[in-house]
């Protein structure tokens, strides 16, 4: 049946974690959400993953730190943060007022710097769940956890130890084999696994023989790699029974349909954030619209659903 005028259920899970719907907005591109708040009601969406947060305030890398590139961005931020005593006293408060999940993006250099962050940030009020960063294309040790399967499955099951809320292994597309990793998360007991982080690349200045971007590297967004993020999501997703998250170039609600239907049970949104800042919202409602006119009562039903 199609062009039913019953309201679709757009409820989801990230396992224990419930959302009203499955848009996310991604670590990095939303800062901690006090400018949006000028732009629009953030309750409306499915949840928040905050800026990576690190024990010590971080400065970042040199700039240039961002370019356009043919369909996305490069990227080489470098986890410029004020440090988690400054986030908890200044930043948690204000994304408490929500009115929707706060997810918590943390990275660190060493498992126990990981898991003295992922304790005290994970027992502050309004704290849903905690996403470890441990895919960051742009800085020093910033991918050796999500390179080994068996660092990060030891990286998660210490961390799990000290976390009463769930915790999400963000994952990165420069590995051999993603699945290994994700089934490295699910053995040391993490609750999920969201993916994928940027795609590594550069980008030359013909003219000056230079790299564009202070780091020489950054890391690839955006419509661009939306394939690749697809292929990687509905692979992992028939290769671990955690749920997944997709993440790569969402931009129209009909690409949620797309990765939901790969597998993925809740997606964030990202560098769609800097083309149009009131993306998120836009994309719930064609969301919602696409279900009225296919008659999905459902977005559950939607989720792994793909005639492969």
């Amino acid at each position: 049946m199609t062009g039913t005028t019953l309201s679709p259920d757009l409820r989801t899970s990230i396992g224990a974690l419930d959302l009203a719907n499955p848009v996310l907005v991604a670590s990095g591109t939303f800062a901690y959400g006090r400018e949006m708040t000028r732009l629009y009601d953030l309750s409306i969406l499915g949840g928040i993953v905050s800026k990576t947060i690190t024990e010590l305030p971080r400065a970042g890398n040199p700039p240039p730190r961002v370019c356009e590139t043919a369909g996305g961005m490069l990227n080489a931020i470098g986890l410029p943060n004020p440090g988690v005593d400054v986030f908890l006293r200044e930043a948690l408060p204000e994304l408490r007022q929500a009115g929707c999940p706060v997810i918590v993006n943390i990275a660190g250099e060493t498992t126990e710097g990981y898991v003295r962050l992922a304790a005290r940030v994970a027992r502050e009020e309004g704290v849903a769940a905690v996403e470890l960063n441990v895919s960051c294309p742009n800085v020093s040790h910033g991918l050796d956890f999500g390179t080994a399967p068996s660092r990060v499955e030891q990286l998660v099951r210490r961390v799990k130890e000290e976390c009463p809320v769930p915790v999400i292994a963000k994952l990165s597309p420069n590995v051999t084999d993603v699945t290994e990793i994700a089934r490295g998360v699910e053995q040391g007991g993490g609750d999920a696994v969201s993916l994928i982080n940027t795609i590594r690349g550069m980008a030359i200045d013909p003219r000056k023989r230079k790299p564009v971007l202070g780091n020489v590297t950054g890391g690839l967004s955006g419509p661009a790699v939306k394939p690749v993020a697809l292929a990687m999501v509905w692979k992992t997703s028939r290769s671990v029974r955690i749920p997944v998250v997709g993440i790569g170039g969402i931009m129209t609600g009909t690409d949620v349909v797309e990765f939901l239907l790969a597998g993925a049970s809740a997606i964030q949104i990202g560098t769609g954030n800097f083309v149009d800042p009131w993306v998120a919202p836009r994309v719930i409602s064609e969301l919602r619209e696409f279900c009225i006119q296919e008659g999905i009562g459902s977005v559950r039903s939607l989720i792994g659903d793909l005639k492969a």
